[in-house]
């Protein structure tokens, strides 16, 4: 079963979706908008599973014999190294 959704979107996104669909990359709004959804569903399922695994790799490591100021330090100069920090 299909569910009607309307949507209110600016001028300027309808001009891309149109242009979409006038590409025949989609038949319609609908199957642009499906597929939008779906790859966002893809995209957060991929992302979560990414997480899980980090988390289960973190877990397996067991526990660090460093202290939390030794922690705190290492993830600052990690940080710098990799420009996400600049004090």
């Amino acid at each position: 079963m299909m569910n009607r959704l309307t949507i209110s979107v600016p001028e300027q996104m309808n001009a891309y979706v149109e242009a979409q669909i006038n590409g025949g990359r989609y038949g319609n709004v609908s199957e642009y908008f499906r597929d939008l959804v779906r790859r966002d569903q893809e995209r957060r399922e991929s992302a979560i599973q990414e997480l899980r695994a980090m988390l289960d790799k973190a877990e397996a490591s067991g526990v660090s014999s460093r202290s939390l100021p030794e922690i705190m330090k290492a993830a600052r100069e990690e940080a710098r190294a990799q420009g996400l920090l600049d004090d």
